[in-house]
């Protein structure tokens, strides 16, 4: 049903805006990116559900997907359930889609009013090609001269009436849901009935791999020499603890470590000291959060101590080590994604459990 926008753009001209990717798309990506293609070269409303393990390489299918979109004059919104990974795909895909030619914007909850303002206005006339953003996105006062796509990531954690909220920003708009949790066939044709599903099935190039081991004992007395090795090697680590701090006396007599009291203890010790230690965690003041990011990002930090925050959209190729304590306490697709923080770049990784 509806009139979508098509958008046909000729073989050589895709090929030339794959070859603006500064790395090579694997066999699995251009496969969803063909099929991708074809739907926008429709005028029935693309609703597909693209599914890849963590580090599969979904964004850049995102970011091609929103390249063909404008090269017909649209505008694309992409959707992330938190501020972090809001920001980081701005932080990782603007480049990229600047270097083409395309206006970025960052909307979400936690811009100053001035800013929020801005964006608005600059999205409702026209003059910014893709914008990204939280929930914000769909609220009362965002408009779009001509929003043509919606990309929505980690889509489960939306309700399908926001999703719709979104799409109603525009006419007759393309939507693509991207998840990295696995989802069994069945259950998809069940669930998602009316969407087309893809699948990033094959790993980019040049990933290391990654061991993890849920460490106890002798594993866990050797572990601090290990991760001053990784640190003098300059690489980076994630220290994971799931609570923010611990508010009451019950709470200590419960047992596990709080996210705060791990960064003061690894700021007691010197060696991590002298390597940058940071926390991350849901309660910081917005800005305050992404400028300790940033710098871990930056390699300014060597180690991150954080709640499960980072759970989603960080990433660092040189952040080799993931520590999670309480692990007993998380689901699996939290430790999933977790896990899928480190090992994004060529260096072998390691994952630690700790009980």
């Amino acid at each position: 049903s509806g009139r979508a926008r098509a958008v046909r753009l000729a073989d050589a001209r895709f090929d030339e805006l794959v070859g603006r990717f500064p790395y090579t798309l694997t066999g699995a990506q251009r496969k969803v990116s063909a099929q991708i293609r074809a739907d926008l070269e429709g005028t029935r409303p693309m609703r597909r559900l693209l599914q890849g393990d963590v580090g599969s390489g979904k964004t850049a299918v995102a970011a091609l997907t929103s390249m063909i979109v404008c090269e017909g004059g649209g505008q694309v919104a992409v959707m992330a359930p938190t501020e972090v990974l809001a920001s980081q795909h701005a932080y990782g895909l603007a480049p990229l889609l600047e270097s083409h030619g395309l206006r970025t914007a960052l909307l979400t909850g936690a811009l100053p009013p001035g800013e929020r303002r801005a964006v608005q206005e600059a999205a409702a006339e026209g003059r910014v090609d893709v914008v990204f953003g939280t929930h914000a996105l769909f609220s009362e006062g965002v408009r779009f001269r001509r929003l043509d796509c919606a990309i929505i990531d980690e889509q489960h954690r939306f309700g399908v009436a926001q999703r719709d909220r979104l799409a109603a920003k525009g006419g007759d708009v393309h939507v693509l849901l991207m998840t990295a949790t696995p989802i069994p066939r069945t259950l998809a044709l069940t669930v998602y009935g009316d969407l087309d599903v893809s699948s990033l099935d094959e790993a980019p190039p040049g990933r290391g791999e990654i061991t993890t081991r849920w460490a106890r004992g002798n594993d866990r007395r050797a572990m601090p020499r290990f991760l001053l090795e990784r640190l003098e090697a300059g690489e980076q680590i994630y220290w994971v603890v799931p609570r923010i701090g611990a508010t009451e006396a019950s709470e200590e007599r419960a047992g596990g470590a709080s996210a705060e009291s791990r960064h003061a203890d690894l700021l007691a010790r010197p060696t991590f000291r002298a390597a940058g230690v940071e926390l991350v965690h849901g309660k910081l003041a917005p800005d305050e959060r992404a400028s300790r990011l940033d710098r871990f990002r930056r390699g300014e930090i060597g180690v991150l101590v954080a709640t499960t925050v980072v759970e989603v959209g960080v990433d660092v190729a040189n952040a080799t080590v993931m520590v999670v304590e309480d692990a007993h306490r998380l689901g699996l697709s939290q430790l999933h994604q977790l896990r899928g923080r480190v090992g994004r770049g060529a260096k072998p990784s390691w994952c630690f459990l700790l009980g």
